[in-house]
């Protein structure tokens, strides 16, 4: 192979295998904490507007060279100091509200498309500039629509909806609120602080109230404590008198009781020990019967142990004779197969030769006509016309009449009698050659005669 060739097929394959690597360049990756933003030629929405860019959130996506363009959205979190001042309430007091603000672009799909067409290529400045011209916005309108009891005491209240008006106005540019922290609440005319020494005043009364009322109940407590002391210790006093009598009179109930039990002890003593030895002479007759019953089970199951052994025996002698003569069944039915399927491919192949061998004939008697089909049909024909009479006469050979009656009344229009026609009409009964010719879809021959005009000419029918 010359140089030249070489160092052309090298160039093509360089060429080649660069273009492949900048087609696998443009299948771009998105991580995980960004949005990539596809724009150029995308396609069109559904109303049939073109669409400005293709935001995607994870996975990759092929960036068309030259027609599409790629760039990312960061979500990273963006924190926002806001220090409203000398914002107005619903009582025209004007507070000071420092807060801060969490934000990020928002991945839901019609959030991230307003983020891809109003924040791309801004810095992050930028971005926190502009939503913190919306919070200021927000956040005053929130609480121009509040007391400032409402703001101070009902923080959740407070959050929510600066959260909610907040977050709707954020979406509009791609974003998102992840968090609202306010850190203090004051105000130039010393509400708020009068509000505070309010509560505290009110929870200084509260607690020196509660300490006196406690000091009284002590005292209270400290009092029936002792009332109850002196009660209980008399009610002590003659409860333990009364329990030195009771056990007194138990000790007494208990000795006669002993000495009954003893009594009693020794009766059932006696009886156990008759009741013993009546129990053990009847579990030694128990046992003796229990030793016979063994002894008659076990040559019982001798006996029938012996009878199942004897008839398993029998019955396998008696599956293997059947499963012998299942044999010899099933190998005479295949014989008798093999025979039938060998007999009927013989007569198969008879008939095969016989129709093969009368194609032959044919295409020698069409030969032999000259190659003129209908001719070699008529010499056929003419052979068989013999036959064929014969099955005419003898469509009328077996009809036997015993008794024929006839009443003649002389000639008819035609000129013949009724009995003539009679006679005529039977034999009209057996189909003529040339209908029997037409019923197999054939044509008579002209060498066996033709229709004159009017059997050929259709009978009209006349209406009565």
């Amino acid at each position: 192979m010359q140089p030249q060739v070489i160092v052309l097929i090298s160039a093509i394959l360089l060429i080649l295998v660069s273009f492949i690597v900048w087609i696998c360049s443009r299948y771009k990756k998105c991580p995980s904490d960004k949005i990539m933003v596809i724009y150029g030629s995308i396609g069109k929405n559904k109303d049939g507007t073109n669409r400005s860019a293709k935001c995607i959130h994870g996975g990759a996506e092929f960036v068309i060279p030259v027609f599409q363009s790629y760039s990312y959205l960061d979500l990273t979190p963006i924190s926002i100091q806001v220090d409203l001042k000398n914002a107005l309430s619903r009582q025209n007091i004007r507070i000071d509200v420092p807060s801060r603000f969490t934000v990020g672009i928002s991945t839901e799909p019609g959030v991230m498309q307003n983020a891809a067409e109003r924040l791309l290529g801004l810095q992050l400045s930028e971005i926190q500039e502009l939503s913190k011209d919306i919070i200021f916005g927000q956040l005053r309108l929130v609480i121009a629509t509040m007391d400032i009891e409402e703001i101070n005491t009902d923080r959740d209240k407070f959050l929510a909806a600066v959260s909610s008006n907040v977050e709707t106005e954020l979406k509009k540019i791609g974003l998102r609120l992840i968090n609202v922290n306010v850190t203090d609440i004051s105000d130039e005319s010393g509400y708020i602080a009068a509000l505070g020494k309010e509560a505290a005043a009110k929870a200084i009364n509260d607690a020196k109230k509660s300490v006196a009322e406690q000091d009284r109940e002590g005292s209270i407590g400290e009092a029936n404590a002792r009332m109850e002391q002196r009660i209980k210790v008399s009610e002590a006093d003659s409860i333990a008198i009364q329990g030195e009598n009771e056990a007194k009179m138990k000790i007494a109930m208990s000795e006669a009781a002993l000495k009954e039990k003893e009594a009693e002890a020794m009766r059932i003593s006696t009886t156990a020990e008759k009741i013993q030895a009546a129990r053990a002479l009847e579990e030694s007759y128990a046992a003796q019967k229990a030793a016979e019953e063994a002894r008659r089970a076990k040559e019982q199951a001798t006996l029938e142990a012996d009878l199942i052994v004897r008839a398993e025996a029998k019955k396998r002698e008696l599956e293997l004779e059947a499963e012998a003569e299942a044999e010899q069944i099933r190998r005479k039915a295949q014989g008798e197969a093999d025979a039938i399927y060998a007999r009927m491919a013989a007569e198969a192949r008879g008939m095969e030769e016989i129709l093969r061998k009368q194609a032959a004939g044919f295409a020698e008697i069409v030969k032999s006509a000259g190659g003129d089909p209908e001719a070699a049909l008529k010499l056929l024909i003419a052979d068989k016309l013999e036959d064929l009479m014969r099955v005419q006469v003898d469509a009328v050979k077996g009809i036997k009449i015993d008794k024929v009656t006839v009443w003649d009344g002389g000639q008819n229009g035609d000129g013949k009698t009724s009995t003539a026609n009679f006679i005529s009409g039977m034999m009209k009964a057996v189909p003529p050659l040339d209908e029997v010719f037409a019923m197999a879809g054939m044509q008579l021959p002209s060498l066996l005669g033709k229709k004159t005009a009017e059997e050929a000419a259709p009978v009209e029918e006349t209406a009565e």
